[in-house]
């Protein structure tokens, strides 16, 4: 350990990553179910990219927005999992400064581009529906790369003062976070004096881009709800309310549980630390991997796709 952690010192060369507090003797048990969500992430995500690829009919709007919300779990993932199982397998919890402020950036950014890439799956459901015939001439290749840029770009600008607003602090408490990752809230807690502006940013960010894609959403469900209900049968209602089930499992898995992890950190003081701890990481988790599996399972083209690419190996 190469910083006390009762020095005082500003900007330490490394911090300590804890693991989960309290569960230290368990951490090999808790790996296991860890490295199962990251190996199924990855490789589901990977057939997704792989399957839109390889097949000319998958190469429309949904799909597009479905490779960029696989891109983003597969970053999400690799930017966590590796050191995560490092600290669990081998009590590796050293990580350099500057690699902290980083891992805290992609965990704090590309979730925000997610909710957006959802969005955007919502609007072309929306369109979808309510607009079948204009389909293709709103959402054209040329807008939907544009949609993509603008999520990109307001993840990565409204993130980027964070790590900045961290750099500047002065820690002179401790570098050990109880944290098996560098999350934003267990980096700002260990500085010393008034660290409420990034507190408040990180909550205004959060709270902000979450409500605003929330609403968004919420309209898009309202006008998609309003056209299912005025066709004429009830086979036709089902079957076009079907389309959005996949989107639908989708903005269950990703708003409530990082919803109710982001109020239970800042508010849920009398919760366990450990609770907090898996609660963060499991939010984390469990999107990326079922994400690939909602669109594997509820989507025909890319289930017959990935059957006939198993049956044909085999």
């Amino acid at each position: 350990m190469s910083n006390s952690n009762t020095t005082d010192f500003t900007n330490p060369s490394t911090f300590i990553l804890q693991g989960i507090p309290g569960l230290e003797a368990a951490h090999v048990w808790i790996s296991i179910p860890f490295c199962a969500m990251f190996i199924i992430a990855i490789l589901g995500n990977f057939a997704i990219l792989l399957i839109v690829k390889m097949e000319p009919s998958l190469h429309g709007p949904m799909y597009y927005f479905l490779c960029m919300l696989a891109i983003a779990d597969l970053v999400l993932s690799t930017s966590i999992l590796p050191k995560m199982l490092a600290i669990f397998w081998f009590n590796s919890r050293e990580i350099d400064f500057s690699a902290c402020l980083t891992q805290m950036y992609f965990v704090y950014c590309f979730p925000l581009m997610e909710s957006g890439i959802i969005v955007a799956m919502g609007f072309d459901r929306y369109v979808a529906i309510c607009h079948p015939l204009r389909h293709s001439t709103i959402l054209t290749n040329p807008v939907v790369a544009k949609m993509g840029l603008a999520v990109v770009l307001r993840s990565s600008m409204l993130v980027l003062p964070s790590p900045f607003l961290v750099r500047q602090w002065r820690y002179c408490r401790t570098n050990i976070i109880p944290e098996p990752f560098c999350a934003h809230m267990a980096v700002v807690k260990l500085a010393c004096g008034d660290t409420q502006v990034s507190s408040y940013y990180g909550l205004f960010v959060v709270l902000c881009v979450m409500g605003l894609d929330g609403i968004c959403i919420a309209m898009s469900y309202t006008q998609i709800l309003r056209a299912i209900f005025s066709l004429p049968t009830k086979d036709a209602r089902l079957k076009t309310f079907g389309t959005c089930i996949s989107h639908l499992c989708v903005i269950l898995t990703f708003f409530i549980p990082g919803l109710f992890s982001s109020l239970t950190y800042r508010f849920g003081h009398n919760v366990p630390l450990h609770f907090h701890v898996l609660i963060g990481n499991m939010n984390l988790l469990v999107p990326p991997m079922l994400h690939p599996i909602i669109y594997g399972v509820r989507t025909k083209e890319i289930r017959d796709r990935l059957l006939g690419f198993i049956t044909h190996k085999r």
